[in-house]
């Protein structure tokens, strides 16, 4: 680790074999995702021209904006455990992890609408805002159980809180990238120990944000609710949804001809191990939440589950028991799933359609729906077209800020300390 330079071994693609010019026109993709981002974010836009369509609009687009800033966090916090466990075997997986955090700045871009509109139309979507809505027929400002949350729970922690929490984001991405990219020149290790320490800080941030993140954003649109386990459920679905996309990003690479040599079926076995660990993390999380509210049974927790249980929710709720567990947990133990780079890309792609299907799950029956007052938003309605576009759009802008980057610079950290070691991963229980 104290040298500045690192030496290939004699089967590894030298440096201009691994630069993404080498690839083809992997980057001219970038383009044809800009433009289905923009046609995404115009089509829900206009769909704000349709009457009585605002609430599901900014609905569908708050869930789309959560679902891609949860792939990001999950990249976020993969670099800074490598950087954190001086790993080596992902050592040439890090750099799409890296290449996805530079979409960070974009989606606070693209969050602002939502901040903007909390404060154009207080308690419009979020009902806690304005101390004149109705919440289970009681006026929020004499809510005593908002009263006693005010103090976190105001427009000025919520938009301040929302900044902070992209700064923060942002600042991280922006310095592992520079530390990452830079090595890739001079070959210094002073940018590894650079990452390292910042990880150690950004751990602890990237944890207390990501938990009040998702608290001002979605538990809080049912703000009666109590639960100390939501910051570890989203974080769970966060890392479990930024494998899954790392995962077909490397697959999609291998296929086009530059991860070949580089990415080999260890990598992919131990990127499958975490994908089901994460999956029992979730499921033990999840199973813990609702057993411990079932087992207290008090009204201002179990009305959450109360509304989710009735309709189309509760099939909803076994899609994500069985679908969001089970199926994933069952076919991750096979070894063969893990490696076959024809199979591990759908088992991946399941997963994030599974979590944006949880994230659907706990925004959408927040609201009532407009022709059933008392009774929750159904998953299936005409509404959903929204929510696809918004993903889409979200979506574009994401991939398209991840293709940019990874036109920039090289394919795999070609001088960081470890990526002799993790070109050569060997993984002694795959004999």
């Amino acid at each position: 680790m104290s040298s500045s330079t690192t030496v290939l071994p004699a089967h590894a693609p030298a440096p201009a074999a691994v630069h993404p010019a080498a690839a083809g026109d992997i980057s001219a993709g970038a383009g044809k995702a800009l433009i289905a981002g923009i046609a995404g974010i115009v089509i829900t836009a206009a769909a704000l021209l349709i009457p009585h369509n605002g609430l599901t609009v900014a609905t569908s687009w708050l869930i789309a904006c959560v679902f891609w800033v949860g792939i990001g966090l999950g990249m976020l916090f993969l670099v800074m455990i490598h950087h954190i466990f001086d790993a080596g075997w992902s050592t040439v997986i890090r750099r799409q992890y890296e290449h996805g955090l530079s979409a960070f700045k974009w989606l606070a871009l693209l969050f602002l609408p939502l901040v903007v509109l909390a404060w154009v139309k207080p308690g419009f979507q979020w009902g806690w805002m304005n101390p004149d809505t109705l919440v289970h027929g009681t006026r929020v400002g004499d809510d005593i159980l908002y009263v006693k949350k005010a103090a976190f729970l105001n427009q000025g922690m919520f938009t301040g809180g929302t900044i902070l929490f992209f700064a923060i984001w942002i600042g991280l991405s922006a310095v592992f990238r520079r530390n990452s990219f830079r090595q890739d020149l001079d070959g210094d290790a002073k940018w590894t120990f650079s990452s390292r320490k910042w990880s150690a800080g950004g751990l602890a941030l990237g944890a207390l944000t990501l938990t009040a993140a998702i608290i001002f954003w979605v538990k809080s649109l049912q703000y009666h609710w109590f639960s100390t386990m939501y910051g570890v459920w989203f974080f769970a679905g966060c890392m479990r949804a930024a494998l899954s996309v790392g995962v077909i990003i490397m697959v999609w690479l291998w296929a086009r001809g530059p991860y070949k040599g580089v990415l080999n079926n260890n990598h992919l076995h131990s990127i499958g191990q975490l994908m089901l660990a994460f999956t029992v993390f979730w499921a033990y999380v999840t199973f813990s939440q609702y057993f411990l509210i079932w087992n207290a049974n008090v009204p201002e927790e179990t009305f959450w589950y109360n509304i989710r249980e009735e309709g189309q929710w509760l099939w909803v709720g076994m899609l994500l028991l069985f679908g969001h567990f089970f199926a994933p947990f069952l076919v991750l133990l096979q070894y063969w799933v893990k490696v076959n780079k024809k199979v591990i890309p759908w088992v991946a792609a399941w997963i994030l359609f599974i979590f944006y299907v949880d994230i659907c799950y706990n925004v959408m029956p927040a609201y009532e729906d407009h022709h059933h007052h008392g009774q929750p938003q159904p998953f299936l309605q005409l509404g959903q077209v929204w929510n696809l576009t918004a993903l889409v759009g979200v979506g574009g802008v994401c991939v398209w800020a991840y293709l940019r980057s990874f036109g920039r610079t090289k394919l795999i950290p070609v001088r960081d300390p470890r990526i002799a070691e993790s070109l050569a991963y060997h993984e002694p229980s795959a004999q």
